[in-house]
């Protein structure tokens, strides 16, 4: 029998007559559109600023001025897989970014401790507005709109309508420094890249002959080695790029580290799982013994969490904390994770998904802005990408459910 998931299908080889058929692993293309789609708006936006998307320059200014949306997406993604909404991390960034500013300003606090501070802060609002999505059955969509509006004002209330400025310089390096270069081009950039090349070569080589060695399906080696090939000059290429500017960005590091822990969250481990399963079928997960509440409680924690962590880095970026911090954020971590293939009813999406999304819509933002596009057109753009791929989405479940 042929079993189809989002991700892959598998199919059966056919061997010599009185040998088990052993499955093959067929790739699913559907899944690498949205890394087509970030491609060809690369190549696009290339060809239409005459080269100036890929100054080095211009792409260590995409990371820094995105990582918030990176951010706020991978958390997002756990949040709709489980069959959720929310609709108040950009009030909580600019409440977190209010906290981070007075902590350093007025009441005395090092920089690190008003980090910290503030990422618990934003973890324990998540807990507050989990514990009405979970023990007191409100919905989300309701929870975290009132969330929206409540720490909105919370946030008018604790800079008075004002702004907090002259934040300390290391604080500002979160969102906007670098780590030191040695030479030109930067020779760490480089070997940090060629450090990541080679564990992401032997992370999937390990794969595959974990894979093997149990017979279980896996991809044509062909099919592997040339993701492995794209995937590697990417890194590379990107890289090269970061080293003839200010080398890497910190928050390239943090981001990275974010993707990892929260990939290997979802796909490898219990609580992962049952996020799965919640978004999949709810009451066959609460038939399985799944700790529903507990489970969705726990997912607004992590929002909260880094949520807290986007206030810490956009209020590091701007260099300074105001109220109106966080505007539309939320649309844009949902609009980065819908990108990405997130499934509207829930159950499907990943993390790396999430953060193409993401790209997706940094790279429209830096590419129309360089063109100088207005910025009500801009709106325009990134409302129709939004809609188209969330209707490809539909269109791709309908077609395979036939």
């Amino acid at each position: 029998m042929t079993t189809t998931t989002p991700e892959t299908a598998r199919t059966t080889v056919p061997t010599e007559p009185g040998k088990p058929r052993r499955p093959r692993l067929r790739i699913d293309f559907r899944q690498y559109g949205i890394l087509a789609a970030l491609a060809v708006i690369i190549i696009l936006f290339q060809i239409l600023t005459e080269g100036r998307l890929l100054f080095p320059g211009n792409v260590n200014n995409l990371i820094q001025q995105n990582a918030y949306v990176l951010i706020l997406a991978i958390g997002m993604v756990i949040v709709i897989i489980a069959g959720h909404i929310d609709l108040s991390v950009g009030s909580i960034v600019a409440v977190v970014g209010a906290i981070a500013g007075l902590a350093m300003q007025q009441w005395g606090l090092p920089w690190w401790s008003a980090v910290l501070l503030a990422v618990l802060a934003g973890a324990l609002i998540g807990a507050w507005q989990g514990f009405w999505v979970a023990f007191v059955g409100i919905p989300a969509f309701i929870v975290t709109l009132a969330g929206m509006l409540v720490f909105r004002g919370f946030a008018l209330v604790l800079l008075t309508g004002g702004t907090i400025s002259g934040l300390p310089r290391e604080f500002n390096a979160i969102g906007s420094g670098a780590l030191p270069t040695v030479g030109m081009p930067d020779l760490v950039t480089l070997a940090i890249g060629a450090v990541v090349s080679i564990a992401l070569v032997a992370q999937q080589l390990r794969t595959r002959a974990t894979l093997r060695r149990l017979d279980l399906p896996r991809e044509r080696a062909v099919s592997f080695w040339i993701k492995i090939g794209i995937a590697v000059a990417a890194i590379m290429y990107l890289c090269y790029l970061l080293s003839y500017n200010r080398g890497t960005p910190i928050i390239l590091l943090i981001l990275a580290a974010l993707i990892l822990i929260y990939s290997f969250v979802l796909n490898r481990t219990v609580f992962g799982r049952h996020v799965y399963a919640m978004g999949g079928n709810l009451f066959a997960a609460q038939m399985s013994g799944v700790k529903t509440r507990w489970v969705n409680f726990m997912i607004f924690v992590n929002m909260g969490l880094l949520a807290g962590l986007a206030g810490v880095v956009s209020t590091a970026r701007a260099g300074s904390a105001v109220a109106s911090a966080g505007s539309s954020f939320e649309l844009d971590a949902i609009a980065a994770v819908f990108i990405g293939g997130a499934a509207v009813q829930g159950g499907v999406g990943t993390v790396v998904g999430a953060v193409i999304g993401g790209l997706v819509m940094g790279v429209l933002n830096q590419g129309l802005s360089i063109l100088s596009v207005d910025a009500a057109w801009q709106q325009v753009i990134k409302g129709l990408v939004l809609l188209l791929a969330v209707a490809f989405d539909v269109y791709s479940k309908r077609r395979s459910g036939r």
